[in-house]
């Protein structure tokens, strides 16, 4: 009896072979590729047709001793000079050194479907770090397929059939009655003062409001202007000149512009950067931040206690948990979108710097919950 042409795998459910792919082995064997169709055989057929096309036009697949590892890294030089975020080059890194370090002693030709499933397995409980994952190893295995290390069939069957986990959506909340009261009636420095009261009324980004200038506050109109943001190379700050959405300049009503004149007309390059004018460090801000969150911690009813040991005041009971810089700004948004119809959707995203869709998807209940149908029908359409 003749021996199938193609084999038939009932687990997996699809056809596949081997076929070579114009390299070959330590010892001298010809390396074969395997080809797989979860259609049909005819399908197989055509790909097996394709496969060898692409090895007689593009010469032979390049033969190298170089590890996943080695090339990971080389992938990352070749790409990150055009990156500008430099958030996303340490993301880059941090999943290469990090979580794909498990299988970087593999030949780069070698890596199979099991290896990356292992490494998304490995961080199951981290939804977030698994699409950095899925996102970085991707792109290293496509330029592999560029560079004729890797099969465009071999990157079908390692990349596709990944489940990644759901990510649980963390829940926002806006600012409770006890930190609203305890935010007017806490000990600030009038300089922290002045950068609470930019967060709670303007709802700009922590990042936003770093990069801020004497120039960015219009007296007169009592406007702030949001044009740039900081970014943070490890604790080093950058000027980033365009918004996070990029949606061109911004102004964002401030009221209470002429409590801050004089703080203003003194303030030097920005106005909540360092002693000398310059951008605060992201130790800098957090060093801020935690004296800010005392303070209110301490005006809400709750203890501060020194820590001789590493020199500085910590919260031991704690009557603000979790209180950032961006629930401030949920709690902008959230406010705003209980004063509909008074503020359209339109507005609320042009104040928030976002889009309309985005202030829909994140405050569509507090609309929900303005809404009576009920009361409107009686209303208008009585007999």
């Amino acid at each position: 009896m003749a021996k199938a042409k193609y084999t038939y795998d009932e687990k997996r459910q699809e056809w596949s072979t081997k076929i070579w792919d114009g390299t070959y082995n330590a010892d001298g064997s010809k390396h074969r590729k395997k080809i797989y169709s979860k259609k049909s055989s005819r399908d197989l057929e055509e790909k097996v047709a394709d496969f060898k096309r692409q090895v007689a036009e593009r010469g032979t697949m390049h033969y190298t001793n170089m590890t996943f590892g080695e090339y990971a890294e080389h992938w990352l030089t070749s790409t990150k000079k055009g990156i500008r975020e430099k958030n996303t080059v340490a993301m880059y890194q941090n999943v290469i050194r990090v979580h794909l370090q498990r299988i970087s002693f593999l030949p780069v030709d070698r890596i199979q479907h099991s290896h990356f499933l292992e490494v998304i397995n490995a961080a199951s409980d981290r939804p977030r770090t698994c699409e950095q994952i899925f996102v970085t190893f991707r792109q290293i295995m496509r330029m592999a397929v560029q560079d004729r290390l890797v099969s465009q069939n071999d990157y079908e069957m390692i990349c596709s059939n990944i489940s990644l986990p759901k990510k649980q959506k963390r829940e926002k909340r806006p600012l409770t009655l006890s930190e609203k009261y305890a935010i007017k009636n806490a000990a600030f420095t009038d300089r922290e003062k002045f950068f609470v009261h930019v967060l709670y009324s303007c709802g700009l980004r922590r990042e936003e409001i770093l990069a801020l200038t004497p120039a960015d506050f219009d007296l007169d109109q009592k406007t702030v202007s949001v044009n740039k943001v900081v970014i943070f190379d490890g604790n080093a700050p950058e000027i980033k000149s365009t918004p996070k959405t990029d949606r061109g300049l911004r102004k964002v009503p401030f009221p209470a512009m002429d409590e801050y004149r004089d703080l203003l007309l003194r303030s030097k390059q920005y106005v909540f950067g360092r002693d000398d004018g310059g951008l605060l460090t992201l130790s800098g801000y957090n060093a801020m931040f935690g004296r800010i969150l005392l303070k209110i911690n301490s005006a809400a009813g709750g203890k501060n206690a020194y820590n001789p040991r590493k020199k500085k005041s910590e919260i031991i009971e704690n009557r603000v948990p979790g209180l950032t810089a961006h629930i401030f700004r949920h709690n902008f948004c959230t406010e705003l979108c209980y004063q509909i119809p008074k503020i359209s959707i339109k507005k609320i995203a042009q104040l928030m710097g976002d889009t309309e869709k985005v202030v829909l998807d994140v405050y569509n209940h507090i609309v929900d919950e303005k809404e009576d149908p009920t009361a409107i029908i009686a209303e208008n359409f009585s007999i």
